[in-house]
């Protein structure tokens, strides 16, 4: 009898020693940064195709007499917008040169001014802080919560995911799969469900888990539709009755929308957008649009999506971006 359960203490010895291995592994594999490309060498691939199309810009308009009016409808048509193309030309203009080299280098001071003063950091504020995505249908909204939620992770920032996007849906399972690939908790709700209740419930989850973060999907029907902005108002204003204070709300854009997206941006103003996530910025040749969103909307680009990887969402970093907007010096 001892030595059966000597032998039972070993095995239930064996059985805790491996499943302490595994969990240490799994928080070894958790802790590590988002697999991904460097800063800058992802940046740069994602706007190579842009930066060809203004290298020939350059070339053209190198020479005595540079023709202004075709470079400002080439900065235009790279997104940058009428006024940051047109301020542009006129700097280029203003300063007297001619050469490739020299008009790349006013463009690279110009572009570095233009970028300069935001605040471009992710405030995390409160235990949880809350984060909130909005965006229309298509821009990547779903995904980029998940790219977030691995790089918080990866900062040891304990995110939970609140789905409430109850009107698409395929959006609850998507995330799921997401969530249970990052090891990351995801609260959502039934089909249909009210969205401001799912994002509370995920709220007291958080709150419940020792979370630190809480980054919450929302749904993404059509721009112009009013009740939606009504509902995401409303989810705001419920993430907030408990005395919390949401940190961010991060618009999601499709950077290959280019100039149409400025126009569903500003119907998302009216719930307190702090901040722009640009996605798919390695499948268009209108990465100019950077400009055109912080001029016309007064928001900082915060982060840029340059790939389908869970380390594919890289912090907007201006002297970066131009760098890879116009080539190293």
């Amino acid at each position: 009898m001892a030595s059966v359960a000597v032998w039972l203490l070993f095995v239930v010895l064996v059985v805790v020693l491996v499943l302490v291995l595994a969990w240490a592994r799994r928080r070894r594999q958790r802790a590590r940064p988002p697999e991904g490309q460097p800063h800058g060498t992802a940046m740069g691939d994602a706007l190579s195709r842009v930066r060809e199309h203004l290298e020939s810009v350059w070339s053209r308009t190198s020479g005595s007499a540079a023709p202004w009016e075709q470079m400002e409808e080439e900065l235009i048509a790279a997104d940058m917008g009428f006024k940051a193309a047109r301020r542009i030309v006129d700097t280029v203009r203003g300063s007297g040169l001619s050469g490739a080299d020299e008009i790349r280098s006013v463009v690279r001071a110009e572009l570095n001014r233009s970028l300069a003063g935001y605040d471009r950091d992710l405030h995390l504020n409160g235990t949880p802080s809350i984060i909130v995505l909005v965006g229309v249908n298509g821009a990547g909204k779903t995904t980029t919560v998940a790219k977030l939620a691995s790089r918080l992770d990866a900062a040891g920032k304990r995110p939970l995911i609140g789905a409430a996007d109850t009107f698409r849906p395929a959006a609850d399972s998507q995330l799921k799969v997401w969530a249970d690939r990052l090891a990351v908790p995801m609260v959502g709700g039934a089909p249909g469900a009210d969205p401001a209740s799912v994002a509370y419930d995920a709220l007291r989850s958080a709150r419940a888990r020792g979370a630190g973060v809480l980054i919450v999907d929302t749904a993404g029907r059509l721009h112009t539709s009013h009740n939606l902005m009504e509902e995401l108002a409303k989810i705001v204003r419920v993430l907030g009755r408990d005395g919390d204070r949401v940190s961010e709300v991060l618009l999601v854009m499709d950077a290959t929308t280019g100039q149409s997206g400025l126009a569903q941006a500003r119907r998302f103003a009216r719930v307190g957008v702090t901040g722009v996530v640009l996605t798919k910025l390695d499948g268009t040749a209108k990465g100019g649009v950077v400009l055109a969103i912080e001029d016309e909307l007064s928001l900082p680009v915060k982060f840029v999506g340059v790939g389908e990887g869970s380390g594919d969402l890289l912090p907007f970093d201006g002297p970066s971006f131009v760098d890879a907007l116009l080539g190293a010096y």
